[in-house]
């Protein structure tokens, strides 16, 4: 802890050890995790490997070694978002490569050798049939040109030519195929356009037959108006799942053919599923689940004896909980919180003992540079409430002149179906160390608040979601915590669309930042891919039917109404939002002679991988606000050009 008096320094302006060099050459994305026999494996991406992923194994002497070689890439296009990418059995990993989309077969100390032929099909969520020396997954055919490819589930023979054999068909979307331990039965769930996983979504289960085809199919659970989440069977033949049937996701037991409630919580257990694979909750013995739940923003852990109902949480120092996963007498998940970055946490259920597998970041920052989250809620437009976690500014070693109130970056969560983390987020700490105050709200639609929540955007996207940043950085003003003339306003994708909106349709932020956001959404329904194609027609209406209220939400056909500097980031090959949104957006600007900054990356998609472009996007942001708001930086970043500043 610095014994040193503080400096006065103008907010924006102070020196932060956080730097985008720290964050980017030390940070590791942690994803899936696996085990098999005394072995653990996770996916670990890579920033600094041109945004790699890579499969991770830690044997059990504690020995930690990568299993996939360069130049492979863990990663599956399903759904474009991707998602259980890989799977492992009796030492053999088998994962989708990014660069070709076919699966691999890795043997200990092998190289992979292809299981899959060269064809525009791509492979997720996949289970080992052990019975019959195959896979079944997730495929997803991109080989009907002209049209939507075609979602199926199938399976692979391991000892054939690898092409799939198609067992269950008909639906638009398939996920989860999951087995019952002695290999007879199959469960999954399925959806169909418009609906959304997270809107609904049914759950099947049919009889494996002698041929290794999926007969006699029977609908357990899910329809209109129901969620189904993690169908997981347990080792004595009981298929649990989360349904929201109630409004919230809780957990429920399907057993001798009837359903059942183990939990009835205002609380949520089950997340939106915008990745394949994920899991909340686990199957620890056939009388204990070792689960993971959210209320108010914080996840907790907990254990639930399946005999007697009774959930008893866990104590952990985290306040995020994914990726959750056991054997016997073990959970192990990622745990994280608001001074711990995430981990992958391995725990002794009987000892309560944590060991840390892996940290995402060895970065020790003192904790007086950190600034800690503090959970609001305010009040919005139509008589509602929204929530917010807000990190004032923190750093040890500098103060602001008396009476100057800090700038307000309000930042708009991607999906729009997700939610604000309060675990350790650096990108956030960089702006709060330099004396900038973010709000990082959880708008009407974001989940972690029970269906109702939810759905308080349907209809709405454009309005209910810029009418929570609104008002979040009001409330604030309100509040004298932060500058009214220096609110900013930044999001990425869905978030990046309501900065636009906010900027465009609102008059209270002086200036924004836009990543991969759109701001055209009739483009985005005519040319987004399958599983957003009909994404719209809840947010905001049916389509081309509703063409004039999607025109009406679109801020590209509102440019003179913009009246605010605004900054454009945007990856040359994404496919979910393309980059003549962004190009369309800044030359409107550009002609209105507004200060205007465009920075395209080749290579990236829809979200940023390499470490490089990250850097130079989080730093550019910086720059741009620096220009605009008038302060001077501590330390020098790259400069971005800015049109029309004068």
């Amino acid at each position: 802890m610095s014994i040193l008096k503080p400096q006065v320094a103008p907010f924006g302006s102070w020196r932060s050890p956080i730097t985008t060099d720290l964050l980017t050459s030390s940070t590791t994305g942690l994803g899936q995790i696996a085990f098999d026999g005394e072995d653990i494996y996770w996916s670990e991406l890579r920033p600094w490997e041109q945004g790699r992923t890579v499969v991770v194994r830690r044997a059990a002497d504690g020995q930690i070694l990568d299993v996939t070689p360069t130049p492979f890439n863990v990663r599956t296009r399903v759904h474009e978002y991707g998602g259980g990418s890989f799977l492992v059995a009796d030492r053999t990993i088998y994962f989708s490569n990014f660069a070709d989309q076919r699966l691999y077969r890795q043997d200990v100390e092998k190289q992979p050798s292809p299981v899959t032929p060269e064809a525009t099909i791509r492979y997720a969520d996949g289970v080992f049939d052990r019975k019959r020396h195959r896979i079944i997954c997730v495929s997803e055919d991109h080989t009907v040109g002209g049209r939507e490819p075609i979602n199926t589930l199938v399976s692979l023979e391991l000892g054939g030519d690898g092409n799939p054999q198609i067992l269950v068909y008909g639906n638009d979307f398939y996920a989860a195929p999951r087995l019952s331990p002695d290999g007879d039965r199959l469960a999954w769930i399925t959806w169909n356009h418009p609906n959304m996983p997270w809107d609904s979504t049914e759950l099947w289960v049919g009889e494996l037959q002698a041929d290794g085809s999926v007969g006699n199919t029977e609908r357990i659970a899910g329809g209109s108006e129901e969620s189904i989440f993690q169908p997981q069977w347990s080792p004595d033949g009981d298929l649990y799942f989360i349904s929201d049937k109630t409004g919230w996701w809780n957990l429920y037991r399907w057993r001798n053919g009837h359903v059942e409630p183990l939990t009835q919580m205002e609380a949520e257990f089950g997340k939106p599923q915008w990745l394949l694979g994920m899991s909340t909750y686990a199957i620890e013995s056939t009388n204990r689940i070792i689960c993971s739940y959210t209320q108010q923003g914080i996840w907790y852990l907990a254990s639930l004896d399946t005999t007697t109902g009774n959930l008893e949480q866990i104590e952990v120092p985290y306040t995020q909980i994914d990726s959750l996963y056991a054997a016997s007498g073990r959970v192990f998940f990622i745990g994280s919180s608001a001074t711990q970055s995430r981990a992958i946490v391995q725990m002794d259920l009987e000892t309560r003992e944590l060991e840390i597998l892996r940290r995402s970041s060895e970065i020790t920052i003192d904790t007086g540079y950190l600034s800690l989250p503090q959970a609001i809620e305010f009040p919005t437009s139509n008589g509602d409430t929204a929530y917010a976690l807000f990190y004032p500014p923190q750093n040890q070693d500098y103060t602001a002149p008396a009476g100057e109130k800090p700038p307000l970056l309000v930042k708009s969560h991607g999906g729009p179906t997700a939610a604000t983390s309060s675990s350790l987020n650096f990108s956030i700490q960089y702006w709060t160390s330099r004396g900038i105050a973010v709000l990082d709200v959880n708008y009407r639609g974001s989940t972690g608040y029970g269906r109702k929540y939810r759905q308080k955007l349907n209809g709405q996207w454009g309005i209910a979601d810029v009418d929570d940043c609104v008002c979040g950085g009001l409330y604030l003003v309100e509040r004298g915590e932060v500058d009214a003339n220096r609110l900013a306003i930044s999001g990425g994708s869905a978030g990046g669309y309501t900065t636009l909106c906010a900027l465009t349709f609102r008059d209270t932020f002086k200036a924004g930042a836009s990543y991969y956001g759109v701001s055209d959404t009739e483009a985005l329904a005519r040319d987004t891919h399958k599983f957003e194609s009909r994404y719209l027609d809840g947010l905001i209406g049916s389509y081309p039917q509703q063409r004039q209220l999607y025109q009406e939400r679109s801020p590209i056909h509102f440019t003179e109404r913009l009246a605010c500097p605004a900054i454009f980031f945007q990856g040359l090959e994404d496919k979910i939002v393309p980059p003549n949104q962004a190009e369309a957006m800044v030359e409107a600007l550009r002609r209105k002679g507004l200060p205007v900054a465009y920075v395209a990356f080749e290579g990236e998609q829809h979200g940023f991988r390499n470490a490089q472009n990250i850097k130079r996007a989080l730093d550019g942001e910086l720059y741009f606000y620096s220009r605009i708001f008038g302060f001077e930086l501590a330390e020098p970043v790259e400069p971005v050009e800015i049109e029309n500043l004068s």
